[in-house]
């Protein structure tokens, strides 16, 4: 019995959202205008014949067996970048690259939060969105480009910039750069279309880069379109809520929040406060130690005087830097598509509504905004994964 391209697609994407619960190269070659080359190295990490992949896919879903096209090879890139203060550092990520005889797009893929380094898409392990998700995309015929951002990887030595819009839009920026050398120099056949996609921070760190290429390097890359799902791309009206409006007071999502907090706190140099000058006690003392889990709404956290700074304008410092991370009030020019479950209780759905008013506002004409009814941070995740890959597979 044969399946009908829609209920293929679902099928691979529901089996892939469930997955998700060595050589060296040279590293010189031509920089294009305006760039210098990144690329330090390449190492061959992995490789997967064609028979290899369609044993993994049928371990997954035996009636998916037939979907891989191609072997791959999958390399950790190593390359040049710079953090927020100019300095250089030295970041990886994944490229996996299928053995298509003809030219193929390419996707730049944000992974979403991770707490382990062991899940870094240069790491490739078993468990990682790379390894299982990324190398069945590659065999069916895309080159997949995916950035471990600073803090995991080459660089995991540096903490993770959470939720940094300029950190993340930069090492997802040079790592594709680091990509297109490696691709140019080794005759990989890439036809030069360019998607991005991403989601959760992955959503918010695919917004940054894809701001980031269409206002300052509109040239470099022929971006073709971008899907993005569940980003907190509206960081001041996601604070304000945390501050003011009773959340579930799930642990494991206060301290993802308090995370982004302290991430803020430590990068501009007008805040590094105590983390008194935010948080009652027992609470900045429990996380300062790292050794409780905050599970009440996180607003019965904050100290008054915090509070009351940030709700009448006063606490300057603080709201300048969440401001510098707000990606949802701009003009996108390449076809964007927001996909967001209204039932999302981690990343609030007002986030990509926000956004998607804004850009109309700003008159893009090209940007949807895909509202997931009843879905939330997990359960939109297919819907998500179905509606990116249908997107990319029909745009030229």
């Amino acid at each position: 019995m044969s399946l009908s391209r829609k209920e293929f697609l679902l099928s691979l994407l529901v089996s892939t959202t469930a997955l998700l619960s060595g050589c060296q190269s040279g590293t010189e070659t031509d920089p294009q205008p305006g760039t210098s080359p990144v690329l330090v190295s390449a190492t061959e990490i992995r490789s997967f014949t064609r028979e290899q992949m369609a044993q993994q896919v049928q371990r997954i879903n035996p009636a998916l067996s037939f979907i891989t096209r191609y072997g791959i090879k999958v390399y950790k890139v190593v390359y040049n970048t710079t953090l927020p203060d100019g300095s250089p550092v030295k970041a990886s990520g994944a490229l996996l690259v299928p053995d298509a005889p003809t030219a193929v797009p390419m996707v730049s893929q944000q992974h979403g939060t991770i707490l382990s380094d062991s899940d870094a898409p240069s790491n490739f392990g078993s468990g990682s969105d790379a390894a299982l998700g990324g190398s069945l995309f590659a065999s069916i015929g895309y080159i997949l480009a995916c950035p471990d951002y600073i803090g995991y990887g080459e660089s995991k030595d540096r903490p993770h910039p959470y939720e940094h819009r300029q950190s993340l839009a930069q090492a997802s920026l040079d790592m594709l750069r680091a990509s297109k050398e490696y691709i140019q120099k080794n005759n990989v056949r890439w036809d030069e279309r360019l998607f991005l996609t991403g989601y959760s921070e992955g959503g918010y760190a695919t917004m940054a880069l894809q701001k980031l290429l269409e206002e300052q390097f509109p040239t470099e890359f022929n971006l073709r379109a971008s899907s993005l799902g569940a980003g907190a791309y509206h960081k001041t009206a996601t604070m304000k809520h945390l501050i003011n409006e009773r959340t579930d007071g799930i642990g494991t999502y206060n301290r993802l929040y308090l995370w982004a907090l302290t991430t803020y706190n430590d990068m501009y140099k007008d805040l590094r406060r105590p983390l008194s000058a935010y948080l009652k006690e027992p609470y900045a003392t429990q996380v300062q130690q790292g050794s409780a889990s905050v599970s009440v709404s996180l607003n019965e956290t904050f100290t008054d005087a915090f509070k009351k700074g940030v709700n009448d304008g006063t606490d300057k410092a603080f709201l300048a830097a969440v401001a510098d991370n707000d990606v949802y009030d701009w003009k996108p020019k390449t076809p964007t598509r927001l996909y967001h479950g209204d039932a999302d209780n981690l990343v609030f759905y007002f986030n990509s509504k926000d956004a998607y008013d804004a850009m109309q506002k700003r008159g893009a004409t090209n940007v949807q905004l895909i509202t997931l009814r009843n879905r939330n941070h997990t359960s939109a995740i297919t819907d998500y994964l179905l509606g990116t890959y249908e997107m990319f597979s029909t745009v030229q």
